[in-house]
């Protein structure tokens, strides 16, 4: 449900939307599904998502005067409460034409996701997820943002334990089948410094250059990694 929630959202991006109109949206596409926005009100967070637009890095609340505009790109972060068990998303996604770098960026980012989310796999190590995220991120140029890292999911939308997007291999707590995690990279096109905005939530890069960020829950099986947020206009195979 914050799969179908996210890809509608992407859906309605475009140039001159609010990223509160679309606050709205994911949370009518949740409610008519059955489920409960996972963030509207986590630690007094206002928005069904969080909108992060260019070179804000996570926790953008949603804003009617935030509109956006042809070139910028937004992450969106969001997630559902179905059944008591919480799913939790983000897709960074261009609003029409994006520059090269931007273009460049995204890819990667999303690449990142996906080697973390292949090392997820039972006897590797959470720095195995690190590493796989951290190295592919650098050797393109990109920064790893450190201080915000993905973490298990459940009942609670952030358990333990926390999974950086950065480390060496072979170190950290063991990978068990049974686990369920959300893989989230977040990455820099310039620093992976970081600085946090007075309102107390929302975070961008320190040299204001454009941060993406991608993000799936997935449960870790004897046989790999399975996803558990599926969005189908965007998949691929591990």
């Amino acid at each position: 449900m914050s799969a179908l929630a996210l890809r509608q959202v992407g859906r309605a991006i475009r140039a001159g939307v609010s990223t509160w109109e679309l606050d709205l949206l994911a949370e009518e596409v949740i409610r008519s599904e059955g489920g409960k926005p996972a963030f509207k009100g986590y630690g007094g967070f206002p928005g069904s998502i969080c909108a992060s637009v260019n070179d804000q890095i996570v926790h953008g609340i949603p804003s009617r005067a935030v509109r956006l505009q042809e070139g910028d790109i937004l992450s969106v972060d969001t997630g559902a409460i179905v059944d008591g068990w919480v799913g939790d998303n983000a897709w960074t996604f261009p609003v029409g034409e994006v520059s090269a770098e931007k273009r460049h960026l995204m890819e990667v980012t999303e690449a990142c996701m996906w080697a973390g989310i292949a090392a997820a796999c039972p006897g590797n190590r959470l720095g195995d997820i690190g590493h796989a995220v951290q190295s592919m991120a650098e050797a393109n140029g990109l920064g790893v943002v450190r201080e915000y890292v993905g973490h298990g999911v459940g009942r609670a939308m952030h358990e333990p334990p926390n999974v950086p997007n950065y480390g060496r291999r072979g170190t950290g707590m063991e990978l068990c089948a049974g686990m369920v995690l959300a893989i989230e990279p977040m990455i820099n096109l310039g620093t992976h410094k970081t600085r946090a905005m007075p309102d107390g939530w929302l975070v961008c890069t320190r040299d204001g250059k454009p941060s993406a960020h991608f993000e799936k829950t997935i449960a870790i099986t004897e046989d790999g990694p399975v996803l558990l947020t599926v969005e189908p206009d965007h998949e691929r195979p591990l």
